[in-house]
């Protein structure tokens, strides 16, 4: 099975380069966001959350690098930071009810955290990544 082998490791290459070109872009955004407030002198709530978000999609790479596993939670609370920032960038231009559309996306997201994380604590993976899951703690399998 020597192409299976080969197969494998040629996978794991391409997620290693991916990871590194996400890695890397992400923080050529921080540098360029951090060079916009610099020159605006001026630093707003919709900038800081935007480092937040870019803090948060450094964050999932380096879970991704050490455990393997694509965090679920994650992507969700990278989704409410950007809907919280859209609604304090845009609020002035939104109707009532678009403002209330994105606040229910925020709860219906909010609300599918907490049933992942229940299901994540009640229901352990069982799956045939099991023996490298039982390394990690239920706190830090997708954290």
């Amino acid at each position: 099975m020597d192409f299976d082998k080969a197969s494998r490791k040629a996978l794991h290459g391409t997620e290693i380069a991916v990871l590194a070109v996400i890695a890397v872009a992400t923080v050529v955004a921080i540098l360029q966001e951090i060079a916009v407030m610099i020159a605006n002198l001026e630093v707003t709530l919709a900038d800081l959350l935007l480092l937040f978000i870019f803090l948060e999609v450094l964050a999932m790479v380096g879970i991704y690098y050490k455990s393997g596993r694509l965090p679920v939670r994650l992507p969700l609370y990278i989704a409410i930071v950007a809907l919280a920032r859209y609604i304090i960038i845009d609020m002035k231009g939104m109707d009532f009810w678009e403002m209330i559309g994105i606040s229910i996306g925020i709860l219906l997201i909010t609300v599918s955290i907490l049933i992942l994380r229940y299901g994540h604590t009640r229901f352990p993976y069982t799956d045939e990544g099991a023996s490298d899951a039982s390394n990690v703690t239920p706190g830090q399998r997708d954290t």
